[in-house]
C-alpha cells in the first residue's frame, strides 16, 4: 500500500492518481521506477511528490482528449 502524502487529502490523492494513470496508460513516461500495475505507478509518482496538482486546470474536451495532456501531471517547480 502507497502511503498518502501530508497534506493531501484522499480524495485529492485519489484523483491526482487516476488521471495520472490515464497519462500513463496513453503512454507518458513514468517519473518512478514503473510498476507492474500502471495504477500503483502513478500512485507512487503523487506520493514522492512526482505529480502535483496545477491550480489552473482545464476541463478536456472530449473530442481531443486522446491529442491532450491533462495539465495536473507537470513537474514540480
Amino acid at each position: 500500500m502507497v502511503k498518502r502524502p501530508d497534506g493531501v487529502n484522499a480524495f485529492e490523492f485519489a484523483v491526482l492518481c487516476g488521471l495520472r494513470a490515464a497519462q500513463l496508460q496513453r503512454g507518458c513516461t513514468p517519473r518512478v521506477a514503473p510498476s507492474e500495475k500502471i495504477a500503483v505507478t502513478a500512485q507512487h509518482e503523487v506520493a514522492e511528490r512526482k505529480i502535483v496538482r496545477s491550480a489552473d486546470t482545464v476541463a478536456l474536451n472530449p473530442e481531443t482528449a486522446a491529442d491532450e495532456e491533462v495539465d495536473v501531471a507537470r513537474s514540480p517547480g
